[in-house]
């Protein structure tokens, strides 16, 4: 069987597209002006067709797909360095902007990537052959976060993912971990700085960073440190 699909993307323009890509070390393999503007970008076994659109708004944009590797540790890793050298820094908020890799509830370790066409792609790994999401924890924090990250990145629903975290933090009778206050908070700062809320943002990642760990629990967080440390570039 030789069939593969491709997934046919919108953009307002063409050229910062491919000016994204291409620092993700996409190659340019077709680009038509007009009649209609198009082209064709790959990497490896990856290729993404986009398309022009006149009176289209990237912020507003559901497109989507989902691309599966057997490296998303590697991939992220490359993609990260590739838009550090090209912006000056990781974009983490905004169009384009560079999720956190995360591993999830459906056993999937992935990130979310959304280029300047508004185009958000999943990219992930699979860690488990059962694709149902595992049922909250029952622990107040953990749950908490669970919820949060669901409403983050499944449901792109930052603000309801805010009022989770700040709902749970204002509990004064338990108290979270030093590892589920760090993940608590640097979570908080990545969908405050989405929301535009630059104050709490700042305020949350200086929080994160003051929280002391032991090198085991810094190893176990590892990819919420890594977060930290764009987050506050």
């Amino acid at each position: 069987m030789g069939e593969k699909t491709v997934p046919i993307l919108p953009c307002r323009t063409i050229q910062p597209v491919l000016d994204f890509y291409g620092a993700l070390g996409f190659e340019v393999t077709f680009q038509q002006k007009s009649p209609n503007p198009y082209a064709v970008v790959g990497r490896g076994g990856i290729q993404l067709h986009f398309f022009g659109m006149k009176g289209y708004e990237p912020a507003e944009s559901y497109s989507t797909c989902y691309i599966e590797t057997d490296d998303v540790d590697g991939l992220h890793e490359t993609f990260r360095a590739g838009l550090k050298a090209a912006y000056g820094r990781v974009p983490t908020r905004g169009l384009p902007r560079l999720g956190a890799l995360k591993d999830t509830s459906h056993g999937v370790r992935q990130f979310l990537m959304t280029d300047p066409g508004g185009n958000c792609l999943r990219i992930g790994q699979r860690t488990s052959q059962d694709p149902h999401h595992r049922p909250a924890p029952k622990e107040t924090f953990l749950r908490a976060l669970h919820h949060a990250a669901l409403l983050a990145d499944s449901r792109d629903d930052p603000e309801g993912a805010a009022k989770v975290i700040d709902r749970v933090l204002r509990i004064e009778d338990e108290r979270p971990t030093p590892v589920q206050l760090l993940r608590l908070l640097v979570l908080r700062a990545d969908v405050a700085g989405r929301l535009g809320d630059e104050e709490t943002a700042t305020s949350a990642c200086a929080r994160a960073a003051a929280v002391r760990l032991t090198a085991g629990e810094r190893e176990s967080v590892r990819d919420d440190l890594e977060r930290l440390e764009e987050l506050r570039d």
